[in-house]
């Protein structure tokens, strides 16, 4: 992704967005490097729109780290060791009575990934639809190609926050930034997601057929064409069906997705990943390398594996010295490492082909397809070397295969999959803690500083 951080073009927030009787009222400055707001919402040039879409693609990503190190922790997936600070394990582990409040350890400098840096890619959409909107610069055709972009891109990360603080409601409206609408339920904003992917979808379709009429970065290299756009936002759409317990609707965006029963099963979009001025993958670790801050995997996906698993093989590396790190709450001790990454420039995956097809057997179990499901879950299973599957095929034992074969085919992907998981199909309690004494918390308040602009905002 050359240059991707210096593309990104705006500020988020603009200092002429504040009201004239705002005590936090700031002097315009022109800053040629990071052009105002007011500079694009009017006949920006293919130019700015690029940057823009550039620099979305930039916001994209950042919650990776965080998400990958916080969520997949909550879930038992792995172990942050953190040497230098241990709220890493004590706080993240809920070791020691310690629980989450609104200043929790991980919403400030480690945990924008969950909450702020979706926000702010949600914001860098909503600029790059205004200055989409409003330009005569481009066609109306490439207008709407952006605008669905904008807003497939927007679906993914609203549910981020929303599954961070689930029960607690998420902001939906916040296109103005001082001035974000209230709070709304968890299952109402999945409902609001659903309407941004699908007026996503549709934006792209009238947009026509040919090629995104704008430079992607080669994380959607094979999807950078309207049709297999329409295809990811889909994707994207049937992994919110999920959510939503919707399950022929999951069948249904499966069915416009790029989803292939018979394809690589690592097909997807990603996050590309290089060498300075971009940054590098934040979840690479050197092999075997003499350090104290690391991801490992949790022992207990190693305890409960399947003999023979390919998953077990290809994605954790043994180390020859395990890492251990101590805190207030005890030694924690990581034996293995993180193996999917071949360099510290290898590009992400955010959805990919065989989580698809995991969601067509678990939407085919929800709907008592028994068969359907099972011809699914051997895709998966064949894939990792285990056979066919043999079980029961009442609803519940297929889930349980389900869940099962998602704990490893999506292990420590940057979405916390099975803490969200366990959470829907209410087995938070299946999370083990015996290995680190620690609580899993179900979901996670709003940040104090979310509470404290409510007050400032009514105050004043």
């Amino acid at each position: 992704m050359k240059n991707i951080k210096n593309k990104l073009g705006i500020t988020l927030i603009a200092a002429g967005l504040l009201l004239g009787c705002n005590p936090l009222q700031l002097d315009e400055i022109q800053d040629p490097n990071n052009p105002s707001v007011g500079s694009i919402a009017n006949d920006a040039s293919p130019q700015q729109i690029q940057f823009l879409i550039t620099g979305l693609e930039s916001r994209h990503r950042g919650y990776v780290t965080n998400v990958s190190q916080a969520w997949n922790t909550f879930g038992r997936e792995i172990w942050y060791l953190n040497a230098s600070d241990p709220r890493f394990q004590t706080d993240w582990l809920g070791q020691n009575g310690r629980v989450p409040d609104r200043s929790y350890f991980g919403f400030g400098n480690t945990g924008g990934g969950s909450w702020a840096a979706p926000y702010q890619a949600i914001n860098q959409a909503d600029i790059l639809q205004l200055a989409a909107a409003n330009t005569e610069s481009i066609p109306e055709s490439s207008k709407s190609a952006v605008i669905g972009f904008a807003k497939t891109i927007q679906g993914y990360q609203f549910m981020i926050p929303a599954n961070f603080v689930y029960s607690n409601g998420i902001r939906m409206d916040v296109s103005d930034p001082l001035n974000p609408g209230p709070f709304v339920p968890y299952a109402q904003a999945l409902d609001q997601i659903k309407t941004i992917l699908d007026e996503g979808f549709q934006a792209l379709g009238a947009a026509g057929s040919g090629n995104f009429p704008f430079t992607l970065t080669r994380g959607f290299n094979g999807f950078n064409t309207l049709p297999r756009l329409q295809q990811v936002n889909r994707a994207i759409t049937a992994r919110l069906n999920a959510y939503r317990q919707d399950w022929q609707g999951v069948l249904t965006a499966l069915d416009g997705s790029f989803m292939d029963l018979n394809g690589d099963l690592n097909a997807g979009p990603s996050h590309p990943y290089g060498a300075s001025p971009d940054i590098f993958n934040p979840l690479y670790y050197v092999p075997n390398a003499a350090v104290n801050t690391i991801i490992v995997v949790h022992p207990s996906v190693l305890d409960d594996a399947t003999p023979g698993d390919l998953r077990v093989q290809n994605k954790f590396f043994e180390r020859t010295t395990p890492v251990v790190v101590t805190t207030d709450a005890g030694a924690l001790e990581g034996t293995h490492q993180d193996a999917r990454w071949p360099s510290n420039t290898a590009p992400i995956p955010f959805i990919r082909n065989e989580e698809l097809i995991l969601l067509k057997a678990e939407a085919h179990a929800n709907l008592s397809q028994a068969a359907e499901a099972v011809a699914a879950i051997n895709i998966i299973r064949n894939a990792a070397g285990l056979g066919d599957y043999t079980g029961a095929t009442t609803t519940d034992a297929l889930i349980d295969e389900i869940l099962y074969q998602r704990r490893y085919s999506l292990w420590a992907e940057p979405w916390g999959h099975r803490w969200i998981d366990a959470r829907r199909y209410n087995r938070l309690d299946e999370i083990p803690t015996s290995y680190d004494g620690g609580t899993i918390f179900t979901e996670f308040p709003h940040p104090q500083a979310e509470l404290s602009w409510d007050e400032y905002v009514g105050g004043n």
